[in-house]
């Protein structure tokens, strides 16, 4: 028995002795934006649709479309608009000084007064009600 004990712990040394085997650990992610191979975006991108949730909103290709006269009218407002603060602008620190006084402009009616600050503009868009202070300081 004592040797059969024996034979088993010489054989149990031999073998572990022996050079053991082994590869490196290497970590490979699967995602593409870290490292990842990139064949499989695809794939988790379809995995990633899948699971989601979320449903677009179809809308029709219409919606997108502008009414012209609407877009004339909105570039009119802004010609008038650029066009009385170009004048203001000049008027104010040219030659002459922007006087005091309510003006009326197409749907834009503007009061202009002298304020503790510098000259205010009051703008009041009649057709929508949208109004405007602007104050322009004295230098």
């Amino acid at each position: 028995m004592k040797l059969s004990k024996f034979l088993v712990f010489i054989l149990f040394l031999v073998l572990s002795s022996m050079a053991a085997k082994s590869q490196d650990f290497v970590y490979r992610p699967t995602n593409p934006a870290f490292g990842g191979n990139y064949l499989n975006y695809q794939w988790l991108l379809n995995s990633a649709e899948i699971q989601s949730d979320f449903e677009e909103e179809v809308t029709p290709r219409d919606t997108f479309r502008r009414d012209p006269l609407e877009d004339f009218q909105a570039s009119l407002s802004r010609q008038i608009l650029s066009q009385l603060s170009r004048q203001v602008m000049a008027k104010q620190f040219g030659e002459e000084a922007f006087g005091e006084g309510t003006y009326v402009f197409g749907n834009y009616e503007i009061e202009v007064t002298p304020g503790v600050d510098g000259l205010v503009i009051y703008i009041l868009d009649t057709e929508t009600g949208g109004e405007t202070t602007v104050t322009i300081p004295h230098y």
